[in-house]
């Protein structure tokens, strides 16, 4: 009987050890996962930024990048996570230059609601390009080695060898 009790209290103890050290850890290591609202943030001390950060589904996401100072722009910013491959449009400027002032915002999201609603085999970025050079301006195709935040929210797994994104801070 006494050997019972004896076991049962070394096993409680240990129990209880183990249970401080996995929390410990868990403290530690800032057990947080990344999540697509973190991914809104100022990139440019209080002139340019990212938000509106979206999980379009088949390891594509999309956001909106912002710049306010002495002029305004907005471009969005679509990536496939497991290539790099990123589509950036600029859908509204103004100030920004000689160029003239424009918002075609509307239609730029049109061209990509029409494009994520059909087949994502028809989705290339070649073709959704094609359709937003008739709106937009700095239509670009590119590919990057470094992970997105919002990739690394979403889609963590199709890092690949891309560097690995970390939030500054």
């Amino acid at each position: 009987m006494q050997d019972f009790s004896r076991k049962t209290l070394e096993t409680k103890e240990l129990s209880r050890k183990f249970f401080a050290a996995s929390f410990a850890v868990l403290l530690g290591t800032g057990a947080h996962a990344l999540t697509l609202a973190d991914c809104t943030r100022t990139t440019h001390i209080s002139h340019g930024g990212q938000a509106d950060h979206m999980d379009l589904g088949e390891g594509r996401v999309i956001w909106r990048e912002w710049w306010s100072q002495e002029g305004t722009a907005t471009t969005f910013v679509l990536m496939d996570c497991g290539s790099g491959e990123v589509l950036s449009a600029r859908a509204a400027e103004e100030n920004m230059g000689r160029r003239t002032a424009f918002d075609r915002t509307d239609d730029v999201m049109a061209v990509l609601d029409r494009h994520q609603s059909g087949a994502r085999v028809f989705a290339t970025f070649a073709r959704i390009a094609d359709d937003l050079d008739n709106v937009a301006r700095d239509v670009m195709v590119t590919t990057q080695m470094q992970e997105s935040c919002a990739c690394a929210a979403a889609y963590p797994e199709l890092r690949g060898d891309k560097m690995e994104f970390a939030l500054a801070g």
